[in-house]
């Protein structure tokens, strides 16, 4: 109610201003700057909006455009201030014995009621039309001035808050992915290898055939602790560049995979990202989406590197799902933006752009 009761007079003020506001952009624009920070005043005392202090220019445009919104505002309260005027003229006639015209309720209680009815129904759509002017005051106020240097500052602390529970949650992720391959796959392999290495020297005489087979399962162990080592960070970053190590895995996957990569001049931090980014909808779509090809672009302009990740699957990826929802908090975390396209029949595009600095 309180809340209420501010907006209304934050409108009804700023019907008046608005009438200086015309005066002002029409004769005497040297003093817009000061009206401009006026009507950012009452929007942030009675509206709750705030908004950045602007230049001259700036202010002109933001009273000229703003001027119509007040008055409109202006006439939207006139009609509430009407019907409430009216419904206490109803009121006093039905109770206190007022002089009639027209309305008679104890002959007509049809009539009343409906009017009643009539009076509720106008009432909530002036309520929805304050509401809209003062959603309408704030849209101005933004497009025109902007959000103030406090409002920007709330929206990074914002994001960066949010970026760094993301990079929680994928880093616990990553290590229980780790803890899962090695406890499914190494773990398992080793075992069986010492099984194999035992039963050799318990059976002499089947010792040659017991060690090949302890022999090739040592070379699937080294298989999988290369793969969890690749998936942890690829040393070919640092050693072979960015280029050798997508070849890598486009050499390791099931699936031909085309990599197109520009020459990059982004930072270690940024190539990682989109190693990983690569790697990912490299292996879900092996995985899951019975593609033919991937194709990767991956591309630099106006300070960041673009990556498109496609496949010519049967679509229906889940950007929500572990895998993806990992990459975008990864991609999130340095500035970048990350979406994902996959309707039902494909194809899915998924795209990330990462900032270089």
């Amino acid at each position: 109610m309180h809340r209420g009761l501010r907006a209304v007079a934050g409108l009804v003020l700023g019907f008046g201003s608005a009438l200086v506001d015309l005066f002002v952009v029409a004769f005497v624009r040297k003093a817009a700057v000061a009206v401009a920070g006026l009507e950012r005043r009452r929007l942030r005392s009675f509206l709750g909006v705030d908004s950045a202090e602007p230049t001259r220019e700036q202010a002109v445009r933001y009273l000229a455009v703003r001027a119509p919104v007040g008055l409109f505002g202006g006439f939207v309260l006139a009609w509430l201030f009407y019907g409430l005027a009216m419904g206490v003229i109803v009121v006093y006639r039905l109770f206190a014995g007022g002089p009639r015209s027209g309305l008679d309720p104890s002959d007509d209680w049809t009539a009343f009621l409906w009017t009643g009815l009539i009076g509720v129904v106008l009432l909530y759509i002036e309520v929805q039309g304050i509401i809209g002017v003062v959603a309408l005051e704030g849209k101005v106020a933004r497009r025109w001035l902007g959000p103030s240097e406090a409002e920007l500052l709330r929206l990074r602390i914002d994001e960066l808050a949010e970026s760094r529970a993301g990079i929680v949650a994928a880093v616990d992720a990553e290590r229980r992915r780790i803890e899962r391959d090695l406890h499914d796959g190494v773990q398992q392999r080793l075992v069986a290898l010492g099984m194999l290495l035992g039963r050799a020297r318990r059976n002499p005489d089947h010792a040659d055939d017991l060690l090949a087979q302890a022999h090739e399962e040592s070379r699937h162990v080294l298989e999988d602790l290369r793969e969890v080592a690749w998936r942890v960070y690829p040393a070919a970053l640092d050693s072979l560049g960015l280029v050798e190590a997508l070849e890598a895995v486009a050499d390791r996957s099931a699936i031909p995979v085309r990599i197109r990569c520009a020459p990059l001049t982004a930072a270690s931090q940024v190539e990682t990202a989109v190693y990983f980014v690569v790697c990912e909808a490299v292996t879900n779509a092996a995985k899951h989406s019975g593609a033919t090809m991937i194709g990767v672009d991956i591309t630099e302009e106006a300070g960041a590197v673009r990556v498109r990740v496609v496949d010519d699957g049967v679509g229906g990826a889940d950007p929500a799902g572990g895998g993806l929802a990992g990459l975008s908090r990864r991609v999130l975390a340095l500035d970048g933006t990350f979406d994902v396209t996959s309707p039902v029949g494909g194809p899915t595009v998924i795209t990330a752009d990462v900032p270089c600095g």
